[in-house]
């Protein structure tokens, strides 16, 4: 048995669910509502104020799929209560975001700004010139657009230069030693 799988998905007052023909999850909340089609193999049924993910059988997909589902189930529950949230900093000389409707500007030391347009669902922050504050209720989302983020100039081991998550431990490696 998946130990995450079995696990029941506590709903909390204020969230609605309704399970429709082909395993389609709609889950309405405080902050919004989020659609997912499951795995049809799952089977989803609802007791008394929570989610329990059963599988019909043993079969190696089956038990890949149980824990994911009911992974992903508690992620749109916590997503339309709680919503998710990703920080970003970003370190170098003349390295700054700028925040102009739902457009991001990063200078990155390149020579042009780099533009990203916020995802729909998404909504990005800028706290003083350097830290960026990425949030919205669809976990996948908030996570992919950090990604995007990060990737425009992802840090570099010998002077920690570039965008970095807030948590992130960059390793750093000596620089050149030069011949006597």
């Amino acid at each position: 048995m998946s130990r995450i799988g079995k696990l029941p998905v506590i709903v909390p007052a204020g969230v609605k669910i309704e399970l429709t023909e082909g395993n389609l999850l709609k889950v309405t909340g405080p902050k919004g509502t989020l659609t997912r089609k499951l795995s049809e193999n799952m089977n989803i049924a609802q007791e008394e104020g929570q989610l329990v993910i059963t599988r019909p059988n043993d079969l190696k997909r089956n038990k890949a799929l149980h824990g994911l589902t009911r992974t992903l189930v508690n992620n749109m529950v916590v997503g339309v209560t709680q919503g998710f949230e990703k920080k970003l900093e970003i370190n170098g000389t003349g390295y700054r975001a700028a925040k102009a409707g739902n457009k991001l500007t990063l200078t990155l030391g390149y020579s042009h700004p780099v533009v990203m347009e916020d995802p729909e669902g998404v909504e990005s922050a800028v706290e003083g010139n350097n830290k960026i504050t990425i949030s919205g209720i669809d976990k996948e989302k908030v996570g992919q657009y950090a990604a995007n983020i990060r990737f425009k100039r992802p840090p570099e081991p010998f002077k920690g230069k570039g965008i970095k998550y807030e948590a992130e431990r960059i390793r750093r490696k000596a620089g050149k030693s030069g011949k006597k």
